[in-house]
């Protein structure tokens, strides 16, 4: 067997095994997995979507004092920059 396909297997069982602890971590069932697959997929996107507005929330928050901050430091650095050049 090629070394490539070897390790290609090796990954995907490694990616497996990985998967395979979330998904019981979760208490998902493989059959429930498959007999439910849509509503699976829409339980995930749920998840996703409400761990992202969360995550917004607090990005825009933060970004309220980091980008003027931000932006004074780098208008500091080009004028110095430009001063000495």
């Amino acid at each position: 067997m090629p070394k490539h396909v070897r390790d290609t297997i090796i990954k995907i069982v490694i990616g497996s095994f990985i998967v395979g602890i979330l998904l019981a971590f979760f208490d998902i069932d493989p059959k429930e997995l498959m007999a439910d697959f849509g509503e699976t997929v829409q339980a995930i996107f749920k998840v996703v979507a409400d761990v992202i507005e969360w995550g917004v929330k607090y990005v825009l928050l933060g970004a309220v004092v980091v980008v003027p901050i931000w932006l004074i430091f780098f208008g500091i650095g080009k004028l110095r920059g430009k001063k000495s050049g």
